[in-house]
């Protein structure tokens, strides 16, 4: 790999990434990024194929009796905050920053993705298939994200999740289960006295999830994380309602199934629990796999990430990894580093020369 090669990536990584941060493409609304995408693996002559606004390719000399190594990235974004000071839909770089919205979450990880899939896409006798998959709804864990596009994909036996890490490996990522909570009580003037009054039920109710704690602490993920988010009662200063709704979010570490947390629930919390969906489980790769091992070599570190990505749609080994800093996601003014997109490409490239190299 010259760096001529990487130079030239770079420069068409850049030029991507400014088209794709003009176009919006809030989740469910992808089709005009789908588009473009579309338009750049015509450019450069690989086949590819479409499923909803999702995007994906496999390698030119693709061996249905290798196992298949997913490449994979999002390109939906949320909406902008009100925050922000600059045209969210305007790519600019200013010194080595590129702002944007999508830019680091996670339009740096894609396009240098799609660059290092272009680097191997016609290379004969790998060792593995390369799929690569550049999906939408991610930010709202849609039916149609990487979800729905697995079911029509070959088995997948590895992943590499393109999400801001600065290019340290993410290998493990907590799960996330949201409950719906309800405590009840009798509803009465204000003016009245009641023993049953549901808000103050809540006070208890609170304390047990203020002081909570799960047995199993995780070597990268720490604890489970439980946090009461959002708390609903009441209508009118003069009468006492009959329930508080509240909502608890809960990041589960790789120690639990999101099965057992409910259980958990169900049999010890005191109130009513009712969970939205146990599907979005904790991800992880075992430390001595030859990927990690392959990303170690390259100095990089490894790290267990709180933030939830597309890796819970997945039933097999992953690794979250990619260009860009997850603290600046979700927030205004998003940019990446150019130098990151650069880094990211290259980092790439050597991670599955070292890999193909182990495992060859």
């Amino acid at each position: 790999m010259s760096m001529n090669q990487i130079s030239e990536y770079y420069d068409s990584a850049i030029d991507l990434l400014k088209e794709l941060i003009t176009t919006p493409s809030f989740s469910k609304e992808e089709d005009q990024t789908a588009a473009i995408l579309e338009r750049w693996f015509q450019k450069h002559d690989i086949s590819y194929k479409k499923y909803k606004n999702n995007v994906y390719a496999f390698n030119k000399h693709y061996d249905e009796n290798k196992p298949n190594l997913l490449l994979n990235s999002h390109h939906d974004t949320v909406r902008p905050n009100g925050s922000y000071t600059r045209d969210p839909f305007k790519a600019e770089i200013v010194g080595d920053k590129l702002y944007g919205l999508g830019s680091n979450d996670a339009g740096g990880a894609l396009v240098s993705l799609m660059h290092c899939f272009l680097h191997f896409y016609s290379i004969e006798n790998l060792p593995f298939n390369l799929i690569i998959a550049a999906t939408a709804e991610e930010e709202i864990a849609g039916v149609d994200s990487l979800r729905g596009l697995l079911p029509i994909l070959p088995s997948i036996d590895l992943a590499i999740v393109g999400e801001p890490t600065l290019m340290d490996l993410a290998i493990a990522e907590k799960g996330l289960v949201v409950f719906d909570g309800k405590v009840s009580g009798t509803a009465s003037h204000a003016a009245h006295p009641n023993d049953d009054q549901a808000i103050h039920k809540m006070i208890p109710v609170l304390h047990w999830f203020k002081e909570l704690r799960f047995e199993k602490v995780s070597k990268h993920l720490g604890e489970v994380k439980t946090t009461v988010s959002q708390l609903q009662a009441g209508t009118q200063h003069n009468v006492i309602p009959s329930e508080v709704k509240f909502v608890v979010d809960v990041r589960v570490n790789d120690c639990y199934k999101n099965q057992e947390i409910d259980a958990y629930f169900q049999e010890n919390a005191p109130c009513e629990m009712q969970a939205r969906s146990l599907r979005m489980q904790s991800s992880q790769i075992d430390e001595d796999h030859a990927l990690v091992q392959a990303g170690l070599q390259l100095g990089r570190n490894t790290y267990g990430s709180p933030t939830l990505s597309d890796q819970a749609a997945l039933n097999c080994q992953s690794l979250k990894l990619g260009p860009g800093d997850s603290t600046r996601s979700h927030t205004a003014d998003e940019f990446i580093f150019t130098h990151e997109i650069k880094e990211g490409i290259e980092i790439y490239i050597k991670l599955l020369e070292t890999y193909i190299n182990t495992v060859a």
